[in-house]
């Protein structure tokens, strides 16, 4: 059986990843090392197809280019392979809740400042006094 074989612009458009961006991952060691061709281009094969949709997912999930190496690294079939790769994605669901928490304190305090403006009163602005004087704020909201 003949494997298949693609060229950086066929990769990008069957993973909607661009070609600079495949070029990165692979200087990083996020996607390994193709082969070449006669012409000295580029050639990709299924594995590569894969880890490059692998990559693509775990981005789309906000998993930073560390973690996925590890979890590249740790998809053998091994039950502490597992257990590891499950520890990576509990420590990435707790930041990603701890940003939820930041946002949404976030939008209450931007809200609060809004619908505290009054134009009325000697043409103040709220907001504009809120983001001079963080003591003003009615939440702690991050930095």
């Amino acid at each position: 059986m003949t494997e298949t074989s693609y060229s950086i612009g066929q990769l990008s458009k069957l993973t909607d990843c661009k070609v600079p961006t495949i070029r990165w991952y692979e200087e990083r060691g996020l996607l390994s090392e193709p082969g070449r061709n006669a012409g000295n281009q580029r050639r990709y094969n299924d594995q590569h197809l894969q880890q490059l949709r692998f990559i693509r997912h775990a981005r789309a999930l906000g998993f930073d280019l560390p973690a996925i190496q590890q979890l590249q690294q740790l998809s053998s079939c091994c039950l502490s392979d597992h257990l590891a790769a499950d520890e990576i994605a509990r420590q990435h669901l707790h930041e990603v809740q701890t940003k939820i928490s930041q946002l949404q304190a976030m939008e209450a305090e931007l809200q609060r400042m809004i619908d505290s403006c009054n134009y009325d009163e000697e043409h103040q602005c709220r907001v504009l006094e809120v983001l001079a004087d963080h003591s003003l704020c009615g939440s702690e909201h991050g930095q």
